[in-house]
């Protein structure tokens, strides 16, 4: 149980991103499964776990725990462990009130943490070809993640906004 623990905390990205899903797909059976709903529920909780939750984990791990990070991602402690936390706040700011939100407040909450999960994992792999650097922080599923949440977020938007837009013309 204990490693199941430690692998759930320490891919705390996978573990938001499941959790998002599952409960996304829950809520949406609940109301009556529709694309619709379907649409609305995964978008809806995957910015409530994905963005929101996971970015003020990421907060809280950066601002009080620092000196963990850079150890996990195989980098040298810094004084931008901090400014990262912030950052992450910000994020988890938004995330919170996108969960609910408008389309382009939940495009926002995608946008911001795309281009910073992008630019991160950017830096992982020049980490990975410079240094050999395979810390789990740094090639594991933390850089998979960087790499597709992003990408499951965008898509996710489009499935609701394309849902959207068919049952707008459908009432016309």
């Amino acid at each position: 149980m204990a490693d199941l623990i430690h692998f759930a905390l320490s891919n705390f990205t996978l573990t938001f991103l499941v959790l998002g899903l599952i409960t996304g797909l829950i809520v949406a059976v609940r109301r009556g499964l529709t694309r619709a709903t379907l649409a609305e529920e995964l978008l809806a909780y995957f910015i409530l776990f994905t963005i929101a939750i996971a970015y003020f984990y990421n907060f809280v791990f950066h601002v009080f725990f620092g000196y963990l990070a850079p150890v996990y991602i195989g980098w040298a402690d810094s004084p931008f462990q901090a400014e990262v936390g912030y950052a992450s706040l910000g994020f988890a700011a938004v995330g919170l009130l996108a969960f609910k939100g408008n389309c382009m407040v939940r495009l926002a909450a995608i946008l911001g943490p795309a281009m910073f999960q992008w630019g991160a994992a950017a830096e992982h792999v020049k980490s990975i070809i410079a240094t050999g650097n395979m810390a789990p922080g740094n090639a594991g599923i933390m850089l998979y993640s960087d790499i597709f949440l992003p990408v499951i977020g965008f898509a996710l938007l489009w499935f609701k906004r394309a849902i959207d837009q068919r049952s707008i013309a459908s009432n016309r």
